[in-house]
């Protein structure tokens, strides 16, 4: 049986990446609908991240 403090540890390493994409996605997608130009920008990096985290997953799938 796991130690009672290696639970959050667990936790943060299984959800804690796929926590801060959709974090920064909702980021991206607020700042384009409140923030004018700057968010325009903002909003193009946050909402692409998940795209190249995923392109980044597919291509080392397919060497390894």
């Amino acid at each position: 049986m796991t130690k009672r403090a290696e639970r959050p540890r667990l936790w943060i390493r299984v959800f804690g990446a796929p926590i801060v994409i959709a974090v920064l996605s909702l980021t991206g997608l607020l700042s384009a609908l409140l923030f004018g130009d700057f968010g325009r920008y903002l909003s193009w990096i946050a909402v692409g991240l998940p795209v190249l985290v995923c392109m980044r997953a597919w291509l080392g799938l397919r060497r390894g």
